[in-house]
């Protein structure tokens, strides 16, 4: 009984590392939270971008459209 009380701190101190595996997991989840937040919210921004770099690398003409109450905001590529 003794010997347990006696190695209680050195048990503590070697489940430090299994503690700290935790925490960055936790960070991990969080980080991959907020990225998955921000693509959803700003997907419809980077794909409109996207169109409109494809428009101007193949030499087109890009003509945006400005958004509605029933269409996002968009464009089309004219050659």
């Amino acid at each position: 009984m003794l010997s347990l009380y006696s190695n209680l701190p050195f048990r503590l101190q070697r489940e430090e590392k299994g503690a700290t595996a935790v925490e960055y997991g936790i960070m991990v989840g969080l980080i991959a939270v907020v990225i998955i937040v921000a693509v959803a919210l700003l997907g419809g921004t980077l794909n409109l971008m996207f169109e409109q770099v494809q428009c101007q690398v193949s030499g087109g003409t890009w003509t945006a459209t400005a958004a509605t109450a029933t269409a996002p905001a968009g464009g089309s590529c004219a050659p």
